[in-house]
C-alpha cells in the first residue's frame, strides 16, 4: 500500500533531503519548504521505501501537490 505526502502550503523548495529508492521511518525528514521566511520540514508518514520524489531544489509546491509517494 502507498502512501503520499502532501504540500500543505504554497512554498518554494528550499531543500531536498531524501532520493527516490531511499528508506525511510515514519517522522524523518523528505524536504524542507520555505515559505513566507519560515523554514518548514516535510516529515514521512509512514516507513518505507520512497517510489516516488516530484520536487526538486528551487522548484514551488501547491497546496495538495504530492511531494512524495512512499510504498
Amino acid at each position: 500500500m502507498s502512501e503520499e505526502v502532501l504540500a500543505e502550503m504554497v512554498a518554494n523548495v528550499w531543500k531536498v533531503v531524501a532520493a527516490r529508492g531511499d528508506e525511510v521511518g515514519e517522522g524523518e525528514t523528505i524536504c524542507i519548504l520555505e515559505s513566507m521566511k519560515m523554514e518548514i520540514p516535510v516529515e514521512a508518514t509512514a516507513s518505507g521505501t520512497i517510489s516516488e520524489l516530484n520536487v526538486t531544489e528551487g522548484g514551488v509546491v501547491q497546496e495538495g501537490d504530492v511531494i512524495a509517494v512512499i510504498e
